[in-house]
């Protein structure tokens, strides 16, 4: 008989079978128990595993402060750009034959440069247009004269252009209350010239330099038909065509062009390119041109710019004079051609209307002489007086006598436009 003495194995235990039961027999074989076994306790049948201890559940996490946004995702990238097809090859040339030059990579135009440049050309053609009609509307407006006629001894048509420039004294137009503001002394009846002018273009490939040269007004001359007297006086009794003929007996040379301008419209077209700097060395107190003007630069007015170039109370009187009016001439066309002027509609449009209501031309010119004009005198410049041989007084008054030698070079000088003498030069501005 075997005995198990291995421990028994924990879990339910089958109840015995019931005592008594006849019908049923013993099993062969009876295993015993192990002497040392003791069941366990009553209170703890049937045995059972010990339950496991649940966790603690985790506390619950604290409140968050502030909501904040869930990161952005991540950028695309994109798609790798695709590469252009191959080019053909281009054909080898044939041995023994230069290989032929690459064509040229044909590059193209941003559109906003295409449409600057159509902007710039629209405004340029606009400008263009509206300095034409200016031009024709100046050019109409001109008031025309028969100042240059022909006759039987007339000088022969020399080298260049010669203009012949004169302001004169008239008063006619002026109100009293006008003649009173520019102090020109009331209406004196005829008209004088104050300042006469010559101004000689040379031509085409000459090599001289334009050339302004005063006459003194009381320089004594033969008039046509009134025998000799002051040059001004030819104004008085026969206006501009006595004028320009005695000019050109008196020095040779043909006069193409013609010019006047008179006390009102030339204060007029000073203060329409907005004043005009003149630097005197001297101060210049005149009360009959009605200014006091100190030493130095300073911006002239009409008023005060028709004083200065009419005022004799200077030193030398009249040379002074004709010396300021050439300054004031020359500074007058560089005021008036500047781009402060001409860029400005306010400045330009005023300087059109004043020169077409008060310039008085000759019949056969127009805008575009004046325009050559002007632009003769602001570059090189000659500036000069008819050389003086003395200062005389006779039934004329005070008169100038020019030095006949001297005064015939630079009018010979001037006619084939060749450089002026320096001894000429030397005796024209002592």
């Amino acid at each position: 008989m075997v005995t198990d003495k291995r421990p028994p194995v924990p879990g339910p235990v089958p109840p015995p079978p019931p005592r008594g039961n006849p019908g049923r027999r013993e099993p062969s074989q009876v295993i015993r128990r192990d002497p040392n076994y003791r069941p366990p306790p009553p209170n703890q049948w049937p045995p059972n595993p010990p339950t496991p201890q649940r966790r603690p559940a985790p506390p619950p996490p604290p409140p968050r402060r502030s909501a904040q946004p869930p990161p952005a995702p991540p950028p695309r990238r994109s798609a790798p750009p695709r590469p252009a097809p191959p080019r053909p090859a281009p054909p080898r040339p044939a041995p023994g034959r230069p290989a032929p030059p690459p064509p040229p990579v044909a590059r193209k135009k941003p559109r906003r440069a295409r449409r600057w440049f159509r902007i710039a050309l629209v405004c340029l053609l606009m400008l263009f247009v509206a300095g034409v009609a200016l031009g024709v509307w100046v050019d109409s407006s001109l008031t025309r004269i028969p100042a240059l006629t022909d006759y039987s001894d007339r000088p022969a048509q020399g080298r260049g252009t010669t203009w012949l420039l004169v302001g004169s004294d008239g008063r006619q137009d002026l109100t009293p209350e006008q003649q009173a503001e520019l102090t020109t002394g009331g209406d004196l009846g005829a008209s004088r010239t104050d300042t006469i002018l010559l101004v000689h273009l040379p031509g085409l490939g000459s090599g001289t330099a334009a050339t302004m040269v005063s006459i003194p007004r009381d320089s004594y001359v033969p008039i046509p038909e009134y025998g000799n007297d002051k040059i001004n006086a030819a104004f008085s009794v026969g206006g501009p065509q006595l004028l320009a003929r005695t000019v050109e007996l008196a020095t040779g040379l043909r006069v193409d062009h013609y010019a006047e301008i008179g006390f009102g419209g030339f204060a007029g077209l000073v203060d329409a390119v907005g004043g005009v700097w003149m630097c005197p060395a001297e101060p210049i107190n005149d009360p009959l041109a009605g200014i006091d003007l100190p030493a130095g630069c300073q911006e002239l007015d009409g008023r005060n710019a028709l004083g200065f170039v009419r005022s004799r109370a200077t030193p030398r009187a009249d040379l002074d004079r004709m010396v300021n009016q050439r300054l004031f001439m020359s500074a007058l066309v560089e005021r008036a051609s500047s781009p402060s002027v001409l860029l400005n509609p306010l400045r330009w449009y005023p300087m059109a209307r004043a020169a077409s209501d008060t310039l008085t031309v000759n019949e056969g010119d127009h805008i575009w002489d004046l325009a050559r004009l002007g632009w003769a005198l602001r570059g090189d410049l000659t500036t000069i007086t008819v050389p003086i041989g003395d200062f005389a007084e006779n039934g004329s008054g005070s008169i100038v006598e020019w030095d006949s030698d001297a005064a015939g070079r630079l009018f010979t000088a001037l006619n084939s436009d060749a450089p002026i003498p320096q001894d000429v030069l030397d005796a024209a501005n002592p």
